[in-house]
């Protein structure tokens, strides 16, 4: 795979899934937009990756103004965005009973509008250039249901419901629009859960480790790559087998 002379933006960039794809994607050869809210980790972020091949972009998801900013940018220093990767994203294991309404706001803001404020910001311009990818970082936890994930859950579900929607609209317009569903990855947010839940998980997991981040940055860059040119509208699954969906 091969991404020269590709414009890509990885949106939550900053850290865990969303730094590797921005290393990945780099490496193929592609310049890369690392959106983040994290101003002083998104930055580092940037400067880490070899080659000047990435640059950062603040980027709030949950704020208008913030991705208008950051596609106006985009689309004024390159004239077009060939790559869109919605990995931000964020969630808390809590009983339903004790969500509060500024959590659950929270998590549907940055889980489900955010992929689809992101995708209004840039859909136009890919139409007008007859191209594009549109990559959505999910969970099975939208696919089957999570315990003590409910709105995390109904959140996920949406964004894959709507990457299957907007998968059809933009079919005729050479836009792929894909979702990859992590199961348990090792990324700061993980590791930011007690440690009766990580061991829950483990267990679970029938290859009994947690994903790399890489290795579920390997399914967006698939997804998002010239490999992927016939594939629209699918939901493919990295958990070690923890969901196997029929």
């Amino acid at each position: 795979m091969k991404f020269d002379g590709k414009i890509v933006l990885v949106a939550g960039g900053a850290s865990g899934i969303g730094f590797a794809a921005v290393e990945g994607f780099a490496a193929l050869g592609a310049e890369v937009y690392l959106g983040d809210l994290n101003e002083e980790a998104g930055k580092q972020a940037a400067a880490s990756v070899p080659g000047g091949k990435a640059h950062f972009v603040k980027l709030d998801v949950t704020d208008k103004s913030s991705i208008h900013h950051c596609r106006d940018r985009i689309l004024t220093e390159k004239g077009r965005l060939d790559v869109l990767a919605n990995v931000a994203g964020w969630g808390h294991i809590q009983p339903f009973v004790e969500n509060s309404d500024e959590f659950i706001e929270k998590v549907v803001k940055l889980n489900l509008m955010g992929p689809i404020e992101m995708a209004r910001a840039f859909f136009p311009s890919m139409i007008e250039q007859k191209s594009g990818k549109i990559v959505i970082v999910a969970s099975d936890a939208g696919r089957v249901g999570s315990l003590g994930e409910s709105v995390y859950s109904g959140a996920k579900g949406g964004a894959i419901s709507f990457t299957k929607s907007l998968a059809r609209e933009g079919a005729r317009h050479n836009i792929q629009v894909n979702c990859v569903c992590p199961g348990p990855t090792d990324t700061p947010l993980l590791r930011s859960e007690p440690e009766k839940f990580l061991e829950a998980f483990l267990k679970a997991i029938p290859m009994k480790r947690f994903g790399k981040p890489s290795e579920v940055a390997d399914a967006v860059i698939f997804m998002a790559s010239n490999r992927a040119d016939y594939i629209t509208g699918q939901v493919l699954s990295v958990n070690g087998g923890l969901v196997i969906p029929g």
